[in-house]
């Protein structure tokens, strides 16, 4: 009897603890207590999950060009001259409105956008200038390089495709290491058989072509024989193939964009040409090259 009675009290004292436990844990919540709201809680209230930060921000607040002549707007506004005011990225032109005008606006590209391209560069040249782009801490590089790798003065001396590649990797690897978080845009290079195809029919662009003006296409502009055409063939297939590289080195780096081959496939007339070259961009022709960019920077999807 005794041993009875000692195990209902202990059968009442277990359930009194339990009864106390669990209208402790239900007074907690009821009063709004500091004990964490169980998984999902948010979301049965109804409570928008925070959006992830988009990898591409399609407005930069800053903007550094890197490149070669056409990015200094070569022959746009004067014989064998830069000419960076009608520049496609940073130039302020009202005739052109740049890449970094159309972004930021005229007053804030003046003191918010850089010019580090050169007359003459090729891929070799690109990772320096990328170093000296990346001391501004802009966030938004644009790249148009590789013309002049092909522009040599044999077809022989075109810069080969491993280096090319090489060259690219290493200038991204450079913007990278400094800045990890910097967006690139990549246009691509343009068609240069269509830029001889157009400027041969000026005779004033053809002397200055003389003058050492991409000599593996332009060199002997009227000539048609068997030779000319093969050498330009080779010229037009090498820079089909630097356009794979920036496509594919680009596709490398989760915050690169390539024009998709539209600076390639725009179809350059006469009135976007140099009228003392015929074949770098005019102010016309540079104001299209800044609005291939812009589409491209401000799409919501690559």
């Amino acid at each position: 009897m005794e041993q009875t009675t000692r195990r209902r009290a202990r059968a009442r004292a277990v359930a009194a603890v339990m009864a106390a436990t669990a209208f402790g844990v239900a007074g907690c919540d009821a009063v709004g207590g500091d004990s964490p709201a169980p998984p999902g809680t948010a979301a049965k209230e109804g409570r928008p999950s925070p959006k992830p930060t988009p990898v591409w921000d399609t407005g930069p607040d800053s903007v550094a060009a890197v490149g070669d002549s056409i990015t200094t707007g070569f022959d746009a506004c004067a014989v064998l001259t830069d000419c960076p005011e009608v520049s496609w990225a940073t130039g302020g032109s009202e005739q052109v409105d740049s890449l970094a005008v159309r972004l930021l606006g005229r007053t804030e590209a003046a003191g918010r956008s850089w010019n580090y391209a050169v007359t003459g560069a090729r891929m070799a040249d690109l990772p320096a200038q990328m170093a000296r782009a990346a001391q501004r801490s802009p966030e938004l590089v644009a790249v148009m390089v590789g013309a002049n790798d092909a522009c040599r003065e044999t077809t022989s001396a075109m810069t080969p495709v491993a280096d090319f590649r090489a060259g690219f990797r290493e200038a991204m690897r450079t913007l990278r290491e400094a800045l990890p978080k910097t967006q690139v845009y990549v246009a691509s290079v343009p068609d240069l058989k269509r830029l001889w195809s157009e400027g041969r029919t000026n005779e004033l662009g053809k002397q200055v072509w003389k003058l050492g003006v991409c000599p593996s296409m332009l060199g002997d502009a009227d000539a048609m024989d068997a030779a000319a055409t093969q050498r330009r063939e080779t010229v037009h297939h090498r820079v089909q193939e630097y356009n794979t590289v920036l496509e594919e080195v680009c596709a490398e780096d989760r915050r690169c964009r390539f024009d998709g081959g539209a600076v390639h496939d725009y179809r350059f007339g006469t009135g976007q040409l140099s009228r003392w070259d015929w074949f770098h961009p005019s102010i016309d022709g540079q104001s299209k090259l800044a609005e291939i960019a812009y589409r491209t920077v401000t799409a919501t999807k690559p």
